[in-house]
């Protein structure tokens, strides 16, 4: 239940979210994954089963082909890698001059059957975004589980050696998250522009390690982080934090004003989060959205308002946050 004491996020706003021209198409392709890191806003992991179906996968075949104004496809999960239909959209999506990211945990490559990853990402020009919520291993292995950090950095140094960090069709970018709190001594991520030289010179000097860009996310209380904070007895406390660091000039930067997000049974979300909170996106006449429903209208700007909850005061806290990091 979100506690009286925050304030309701769409009340801190002086007019409604209302969607920009949509130009991402953010697709959680499932929950299968090699990982269950504790800070997982999905929930994914070895155990869970639940993939895109081969229907809905040609449904958004067909979406990324009917609509030239998706710029960006964004592939995540989960392991993306891990779930169906990750290499049939990448590659009708490079066929009709799409950006493609796929967001990656880096250990997948060492598994049974995806050592062929890397050299595919190179030849198709993917964006990889990785995690790497620090460069020091006890922080990485502590949240990700034993072994984490070696095999990211290994498989980091893969990148490197097939161009990624050095050529400028393939980029590389890593993502930082905090560590999830203990007390309510909360901070918010650290300064993006700093954190990234200190990481450029620590993985450079220790591993000859070459990346782009380091995107710094806020914990968002959704999914394993939501579940962490109540057992502490944290949840309302951090959302308390969040909103007395909310900062007004985040809002017209928001991640959800310019994309779509789609879960593996082919319904629409405003965001990530919504989409693992279940708050779907509505048409104006209140109406939940699917990916069937756009391509039978023919066009994408059938939704409303943006979907709003208290988890939102995470994107728009201090610096802000998004799937591209800090928002200024």
């Amino acid at each position: 239940m979100i506690p009286t004491a925050v304030t309701p996020f769409k009340q801190k706003l002086n007019s409604p979210l209302t969607k920009k021209e949509i130009t991402v198409l953010q697709i959680n392709l499932g929950k299968r994954c090699n990982l269950a890191c504790n800070h997982c806003h999905v929930e994914a992991g070895p155990k869970r089963t639940e993939e895109l179906s081969p229907e809905i996968c040609q449904q958004l075949i067909e979406f990324i082909q009917r609509f030239p104004q998706i710029q960006i496809l964004d592939l995540t999960g989960g392991a993306p890698e891990m779930n169906y239909g990750f290499k049939p959209l990448i590659e009708v999506a490079r066929a009709n001059k799409k950006q493609v990211i796929v967001r990656s945990n880096l250990t997948i490559y060492f598994e049974d059957g995806f050592g062929d990853l890397p050299e595919y990402f190179a030849k198709h020009k993917i964006r990889v975004v990785a995690s790497l919520p620090c460069y020091l291993i006890d922080n990485v292995d502590k949240m990700r589980g034993n072994g984490v950090y070696n095999d990211s950095i290994k498989a980091l140094q893969w990148l490197n050696q097939l161009g990624y960090g050095k050529e400028p069709d393939l980029i590389l970018d890593l993502v930082y998250n905090p560590q999830l709190p203990t007390s309510e001594r909360f901070s918010l991520t650290p300064d993006q522009t700093k954190l990234e030289s200190d990481y450029k010179q620590s993985l450079k000097e220790t591993y000859n390690i070459l990346f782009n860009n380091l995107f710094t996310i806020t914990n968002i209380p959704v999914g394993r982080t939501k579940l962490y904070l109540e057992r502490k007895k944290l949840y309302a406390p951090y959302l308390q934090f969040l909103e007395s660091h909310f900062n007004a000039g985040t809002v017209t930067h928001l991640m959800c004003l310019d994309e779509l997000s789609i879960d593996y049974l082919g319904n629409v979300y405003d965001c990530d989060f919504n989409q693992m909170m279940n708050l779907p996106a509505k048409t104006r006449n209140g109406e939940n959205l699917t990916v069937a429903k756009l391509l039978e209208a023919g066009r994408l700007d059938l939704i409303g308002e943006v979907q709003t909850a208290a988890y939102c005061y995470g994107c728009t806290a201090g610096s802000g946050s998004s799937c591209g990091g800090a928002l200024m």
